[in-house]
């Protein structure tokens, strides 16, 4: 993994020496030895130097564009908390669109504001915790949201460019004013330049598009939860999730803004329900923009995020992998969920050490740690060199025909000519229907399970799988998934909290102003005891075989080759679980149904599954997924939602 590249010019604070305090606290020294003999050498960090009150303030930042129509360009608003200093500042900045509407966090909070609309409440620990540090937070409202002018487009043009100019007006190359309209034009001297960007989810997503315009001062991002393609979050493989942007649009202005009505309605036509591919979903594809990426990035997910799926992680990782982008990863249990709420203390102490490193140049060693850390249990961790999922090797595995018709084996071993399966589409199922009873045959759903593993079998990075199907219908979606069958403590991640729970005590995480908090809830995880754990999963319209941009007819009865991703994983499947594959039709917890649902024949000779094996077909095969085997113990249900949420901002969008 490459080094981190320094920030373009030291920052005037690392001179001063008050932010080169050590913290590292020096071991006793052996009996006759010399002093410093038993020291290790200590770690830079920045320090809570920084004790006044920090210069709060709103600057409206001009981003050149138009949105709203109104004849002149928009500004947005980037609220801003800094150290009283006469040294230039790094900035972190957290670019978001729900700063009014719903919050950010675990106790969504929001913006507040005093009489005169100075800014005073800013939401997280960021300010808190790292402005007494020597940093400046900017807090900046998207275009179209809270104080913002302009429009909401979701991803597009409007979202990536709101941050970015603020990141442009730090380094002279935009102009910013003291009022929403007219004012004074203020410059941004007490600032480096340096920025580094953070958010969750929407947030995230930002950072991850200005990063892929390669804007010089961006020094590293901090996805959480983010997504790389608008299309992978609304859409998948040519079926709809069910939900369109024009409405998240509506919920981010606080119920819309009348003269947006016009963007809300490009929306509309460029997201067609059929799931196909448009320019509008390729403006908002960040990964082949990888290329671009300047700035190093420390991504979180949870690897069972069921809302910003595993995907957008993954393809955007093996993008910024193939261009050699420095890169840090945790991958959690949870759900759509902060580290700040699944391992507090761990996460705090390593953003601090990251940022202290990308943005003040501190030589403290983060760049040489471990470059993942994976959560194997509920609050146990594994850490590696680098992501496995860079590694793992496509290894085929093929369904093969058992005894009972819908039950099958899972081997290395393809399937004979004429071998087939077939199932009936029923959109009032979904994945966890299909996974229960794993030795009894549905006709909802073909399941074909490997022997039990001789050995231990990890899955690290994106499948695939590839079918040759028949439908009855001139219309047919498709489902994949893959089943881990065995017993396992996990974290609840199907639960409210999404694989925690918050508590009722409270800790502090920097300094608290009047009106600024720096206190939160504490959490724990939660956990379930299950018989079987959903690994990954994929989805997608027959229609859409030949091409992902347009539709193609499909005549009933007559084959059709398809090949479509499967979610990313990163799970070890342990030595005497059976690995198990569904392929199905609507899974009706996720995709919305086709026209006409109807029957669909495998033709199991061109069906097989592309998996992520760390080892390859070495330990495929030494793992014993070279004997095929049908049917496995029964199972207690794995609890499941009866529609999934879509809650980027922490408030629900059924989809």
């Amino acid at each position: 993994m490459p080094t981190f590249a320094s920030p373009r010019r030291a920052p005037a604070l690392l001179l001063c020496g008050a932010l080169l305090a050590l913290t590292a606290t020096p071991a006793l020294a052996a009996p006759g030895a010399p002093a410093d003999a038993a020291r290790p050498a200590p770690e830079p960090r920045s320090q809570p130097v920084f004790a006044d009150e920090p210069v709060r303030e709103t600057v409206w930042v001009d981003t050149g564009l138009d949105g709203d129509g109104d004849g002149t360009t928009d500004r947005v608003a980037a609220d801003i908390a800094r150290p009283r200093t006469d040294a230039p500042t790094p900035v972190i900045m957290d670019a978001s669109p729900y700063y009014s509407c719903c919050g950010r966090g675990n106790e969504n909070e929001l913006k507040t504001y005093d009489d005169e609309g100075r800014p005073v409440g800013f939401p997280l620990f960021y300010d808190n915790y790292f402005v007494p540090r020597g940093y400046s937070t900017v807090l900046v409202d998207l275009a179209g949201t809270n104080r913002a002018q302009g429009c909401a487009d979701v991803g597009g043009a409007s979202d990536v460019t709101s941050a970015k100019a603020v990141i442009d007006w730090l380094n002279g190359r935009a102009k910013g004013y003291d009022a929403a309209t007219g004012g004074a034009e203020v410059g941004a001297g007490w600032s480096t330049g340096d920025v580094g960007m953070i958010g969750k989810s929407y947030d995230g997503t930002i950072a991850n598009g200005v990063a892929a315009t390669g804007v010089e001062g961006l020094r590293t991002i901090v996805p959480i939860g983010a997504i790389s393609s608008w299309y992978d979050y609304y859409r998948s493989d040519g079926v709809s999730f069910g939900a369109d942007p024009s409405g998240l649009a509506e919920t981010v202005e606080d119920g819309g803004r009348p003269e947006c009505a016009a963007v809300k309605q490009r929306l509309d036509e460029g997201a067609p329900a059929n799931g196909d591919v448009t320019p509008l979903w390729t403006e908002r594809d960040h990964v082949p923009d990888a290329a671009n990426v300047t700035a190093s990035v420390f991504a979180v997910h949870g690897l069972n995020d069921l809302n910003v799926k595993t995907i957008q992680f993954g393809q955007w990782w093996d993008a910024l992998a193939a261009h050699d982008v420095p890169r840090k990863v945790w991958l959690s249990q949870t759900g759509h969920v902060d580290p700040f709420d699944f391992r507090r203390a761990e996460w705090v102490d390593t953003l601090h050490r990251w940022f202290d490193h990308a943005l003040l140049g501190m030589d403290n060693g983060i760049d040489a740690e471990p470059a993942a850390s994976v959560e194997r249990a509920p609050d146990e961790w594994s850490d590696e060199p680098s992501w496995s999922g860079e590694t793992a090797a496509p290894t085929a595995l093929h369904p093969v025909p058992g005894e009972t018709d819908g039950l099958g084996g899972l081997t290395s071993a393809p399937a004979p000519a004429d071998a087939r399966a077939s199932f009936t589409d029923d959109p009032r199922q979904d994945e966890y229907a299909w996974a229960q009873q794993p030795d009894q045959a549905s006709p909802a759903r073909s399941l074909f399970t490997s022997a039990p593993l001789q050995e231990d079998l990890r899955l690290a990075g994106t499948g695939s799988i590839s079918v040759t199907a028949s439908p009855s219908t001139s219309s047919a979606h498709l489902s994949a998934v893959l089943v881990d069958y065995g017993p396992a403590t996990t974290r609840d991640h199907l639960g409210d909290g999404e694989g925690i729970r918050t508590l009722e005590t409270e800790s502090c995480w920097g300094e608290s102003r009047d009106g600024d908090d720096a206190c939160y809830r504490d959490t724990e995880a939660t956990t379930a005891d299950v018989d079987y754990r959903i690994v990954s999963r994929g989805w997608a319209d027959l229609a859409n075989h030949e091409s992902l941009e347009q539709e193609s007819p499909l005549t009933p009865g007559d084959p059709h080759e398809m090949t479509f991703r499967l979610s990313t994983a990163d799970h070890v499947i342990p030595a005497g679980h059976r690995l198990g594959l569904i392929i199905a039709g609507t899974d009706g917890a996720f995709i919305t149904a086709p026209d006409e649902p109807g029957r669909v024949d495998l033709d199991l000779a061109g069906t097989a599954v592309s998996l992520p094996i760390v080892g390859g077909s070495g330990a495929a095969v030494k793992a014993g997924l070279d004997a095929p085997a049908t049917g496995t113990a029964a199972v207690r249900p794995e609890r499941a939602p009866a529609r999934p949420e879509i809650h980027l901002n922490g408030g629900s969008f059924t989809g």
